[in-house]
């Protein structure tokens, strides 16, 4: 069973990640790092769209792509990931830049980053439409809403 560890806070004074009382103790020697791994329950997918199996962005130089093949929030388990620059801790807050999730959002674990471990060892390879969406969009700041409204999902039939 996964149980969230904390829950991001998004204000006008930056993003935060607010971790539980019990978990205080896990945030030692946290801020000796300048980057982390936060791992977060997409809490605003509803449970119809975890069936996603095949997703069509739209945009016509991509083509329908399996769900494992995207980022999109809608998947069988919608869990996010990203690297976040750790700007500093406050007690049990970790104030971050560079997360992706929005107010309230659970967070399920926190881990370092740690090049060695965390970076991909070899050449990276990325389809064309992945390399045309990075030029034309380098980030966006859409809700999971939004995600969740600008493509057609195929979902699998149960």
């Amino acid at each position: 069973m996964v149980k969230p560890v904390g829950v991001v806070r998004r204000s006008q004074n930056g993003d935060w990640i607010q971790l539980y009382k019990e978990y205080c103790e896990a945030l030692d020697y946290v801020d000796h790092f300048s980057h982390l791994i936060v791992i977060y329950w997409l809490h605003k997918v509803p449970d119809h769209e975890r069936s996603t199996v095949k997703v069509k962005p739209p945009y016509g130089y991509v083509p329908t792509l399996g769900v494992f093949a995207t980022r999109f929030p809608a998947r069988p388990n919608p869990i996010g990931i990203t690297t976040v620059r750790l700007i500093k801790r406050k007690g049990r807050a970790l104030l971050v830049k560079g997360l992706d999730a929005d107010d309230g959002t659970p967070i399920l674990d926190l881990k370092p980053y740690i090049p060695v471990y965390d970076r991909p060892r070899g050449r990276v390879k990325l389809p064309r439409w992945v390399k045309l969406h990075l030029r034309e969009h380098r980030h966006h700041s859409h809700t999971i809403e939004e995600l969740l409204s600008i493509v057609e999902r195929v979902h699998l039939a149960v």
